[in-house]
């Protein structure tokens, strides 16, 4: 049995910086209330028409990864795509990419996991690696809110949370079984489905002719919907659950933990599980602050810019943690 080692990071993020103060111009908001409650400064988001969409923000961050990685693009046995804001319904940007690349016929696989995307994406690569089928998978988290999001005081609850962005990791196979992803533990809970949701264009309720036919300007169902309360509960007790049975099943403690990298939803959910955990402000990282809410790109994200600052060492111990639509929510235990 091999296991699977990140050898390469990358992300990208849009270069238009979109602050508290600048969404308080176009809605009921203001800087202090929506950094009260969800520890969010400022985001990233798409211009319009500067050529940026969920697939090339995830090429570009790609790009990055598999140079790092110290491998030609040509070596990528397979390509994993997580995102909730696919370019188009279908087919997936996973396909795109391999396009895009320039990468030769290898399998694509698009992962529709939300904010837990990126998890679920690493746990479908390690497997992958784990059996000896690929060498080495590209796994993307990429995500386009902006153009998706009610930017008026209606839809305010959640527009000031998303930002855009892509993440991305390349997953090689190591004889060391010692390194690289432990173990990876994902779960859902299907009864919570629509407390986090966005409902049309779906087959089943909304398509796009009910819409176009209807033409009603206050037909919110094509816009994310969020029971905030409810989910930051079921958020809190599910981290902790996952990180917890990530952890045992591995005969480690939360004090072996060295880095603990969340995905970034809201920072008073990553500030209780700290607290849970007993860990100190140099063994979480977060970037919400700069970045709001990236879903399927969060992690990816933040682990570059951990691993970029200095923050990631050989022998340390690496915990991702996801929650979200759906319910879902898994957790990733990697020794670096």
């Amino acid at each position: 049995m091999f296991n699977s080692k990140i050898t390469g990071l990358g992300y990208y993020v849009p270069e238009n910086i979109v602050t508290n103060d600048d969404l308080s111009k176009i809605m009921d908001t203001n800087d202090a209330w929506i950094q009260e409650r969800t520890g969010i400064k400022e985001r990233r988001h798409v211009v319009k028409g500067d050529g940026d969409t969920t697939t090339s923000m995830g090429v570009k961050a790609a790009k990055i990864a598999i140079e790092r990685a110290g491998i030609d693009k040509d070596d990528i046995d397979f390509i994993v795509f997580a995102t909730l804001s696919p370019d188009y319904y279908f087919p997936g940007p996973g396909v795109l990419v391999q396009r895009d690349l320039g990468i030769k016929t290898v399998g694509a696989l698009d992962v529709r996991n939300q904010c837990s995307g990126f998890v679920y994406g690493l746990s479908v690569a390690d497997q992958f690696i784990k059996t000896g089928m690929y060498k080495n998978v590209l796994v993307i988290g990429s995500e386009l809110h902006s153009h998706g999001l009610d930017m008026t005081t209606r839809g305010r609850g959640v527009s000031v949370i998303f930002g855009d962005g892509a993440g991305a990791a390349v997953l090689s196979r190591t004889e060391d079984n010692n390194t690289g992803i432990l173990s990876t533990h994902l779960h859902s809970e299907g009864q919570h489905a629509e407390e986090l949701a966005l409902i049309a264009p779906g087959m089943g309720s909304r398509w796009v002719n009910d819409i176009i036919a209807d033409n009603d300007p206050n037909d919110e169902s094509y816009f994310p919907y969020m029971n905030g309360q409810f989910v930051f509960k079921n958020a809190v007790v599910r981290f902790s659950e996952v990180i917890i049975e990530g952890l045992k099943a591995n005969n480690l403690q939360a004090q072996d933990i060295n880095m603990l990298v969340p995905h970034q939803a809201n920072l008073r959910i990553s500030q209780f599980i700290q607290k849970k955990f007993g860990l100190q402000d140099d063994q979480v990282f977060n970037n919400i602050m700069k970045y709001g809410n990236t879903t399927a790109a969060s992690i990816p994200i933040a682990l570059t810019e951990a691993w970029e600052q200095g923050k990631l060492k050989s022998g340390d111990l690496v915990v991702l943690a996801a929650f979200g639509s759906g319910f879902t929510w898994g957790s990733a235990i990697i020794r670096w």
